[in-house]
């Protein structure tokens, strides 16, 4: 996992609804990151998308930044694609950027393992929280709150930390490197 304190990686990514590139400067001045790897497809986002998009929307009125990001290999799996990205962003009314990582390179910078994955970032882009959405799962009967993650945005917005502690995986799918791209961490 990428340590606490570490700086966000730098990224500069398409986002497929408006065509436009997408760079880690663009969030400057924001007093709170969240950095989401998703796809269309895994059944551990689809089953907290909503919330997540809802999650989102509430706090970007307080200074929440946010982006979600996509590096699974869309040639494998087409429903990841760019354009079924933007079909999926305009269905679920994102609120905020859902980029098209091609290269894979976001994910390899950010040590992203799954979707969907969280990072929560501070006003001076510290990492302040690398895990999951809450520990609901598909089929399972709690419902999806956010909780967690909730809790380290909130932490962001108001200059603090979250304990190692409070630091629990993410669970879903792996991403889908391509073929011979499998960062050294990736274990299959």
């Amino acid at each position: 996992m990428l340590p606490l304190g570490t700086t966000a990686p730098d990224f500069a990514l398409p986002d497929p609804v408006t065509g436009k590139i997408v760079r880690l400067i663009d969030f400057a001045g924001q007093p709170a990151l969240l950095v989401a790897f998703i796809c269309n497809h895994c059944p551990f986002v689809v089953h907290i998308r909503e919330q997540l998009a809802a999650t989102i929307k509430e706090y970007q009125p307080q200074g929440l930044a946010a982006v979600a990001i996509c590096s699974n290999d869309a040639e494998k799996y087409p429903e990841d694609s760019p354009s079924q990205m933007a079909v999926a962003a305009k269905k679920l009314g994102f609120s905020f950027p859902y980029l098209s990582d091609e290269s894979q390179q976001a994910a390899r910078s950010f040590h992203a393992a799954c979707t969907p994955d969280f990072y929560v970032f501070d006003a001076a882009r510290r990492l302040i929280y690398r895990g999951r959405f809450d520990e609901t799962r598909p089929g399972r009967p709690e419902p999806v709150t956010g909780a967690e993650l909730r809790a380290a945005i909130e932490a962001a917005l108001a200059g603090k930390g979250i304990p190692e502690t409070a630091q629990k995986a993410s669970v879903g799918c792996n991403i889908k490197w391509k073929r011979g791209s499998e960062p050294p961490w990736f274990g299959g």
